[in-house]
């Protein structure tokens, strides 16, 4: 359950988390072009292969608010959580910590001991979020991936992120 204000009125909204299927991916338009949706279709196809997990969290009619993936090859003994996003009408209300909280449900689910996760610098935001949630840097790269450009075309967005790190606790240990 996620509660959700608007100016002076909250009312709850109750979701539930998922797999993310091919048949979302009409819905997560707006988490991003053309070209992320048929990153995700390959990433989907991945999961199917076990390689990665791909959550949504869905309102009681099905749609995606929040979607996001944890990647088991990056890095081993650990789950790499990437694209993590939150429909903007409904950032700041918890849902990403509800996101965040399921991802790390599925790689205690796998045995294994941690989270890991790469935040853009210039996304002050999201790095406090995830310092809320126990995250902590423990290196920092560029980084770089393929967007759409405004005529269309694919161009290749550069950056640098912080990585940040969590401990979890083994499934049956005690949070």
């Amino acid at each position: 359950m996620g509660t959700v204000r608007s100016g002076a009125t909250a009312f709850v909204l109750p979701v539930r988390v998922r797999d993310l299927t091919h048949a979302d991916l009409p819905a997560c338009a707006w988490s991003g072009s053309a070209l992320h949706l048929a990153q995700l279709a390959v990433q989907l196809e991945r999961a199917a292969a076990g390689e990665v997990d791909y959550l949504a969290l869905c309102t009681p009619v099905g749609l995606p608010v929040a979607i996001g993936g944890v990647d088991y090859l990056v890095h081993p003994g650990a789950g790499t959580l990437w694209q993590l996003g939150v429909l903007p009408a409904l950032q700041s209300q918890g849902l990403g910590t509800l996101l965040v909280r399921a991802a790390e449900e599925r790689i205690r689910a796998r045995g294994l001991s941690r989270a890991e996760l790469g935040v853009e610098d210039g996304n002050p935001r999201a790095r406090a979020l995830y310092e809320r949630l126990g995250y902590t840097a423990f290196d920092h790269r560029p980084a770089a991936w393929d967007v759409e450009g405004p005529d269309g075309s694919v161009q290749r967005y550069r950056t640098s992120c912080t990585l940040l790190r969590k401990a979890l606790d083994r499934p049956g240990q005690p949070r």
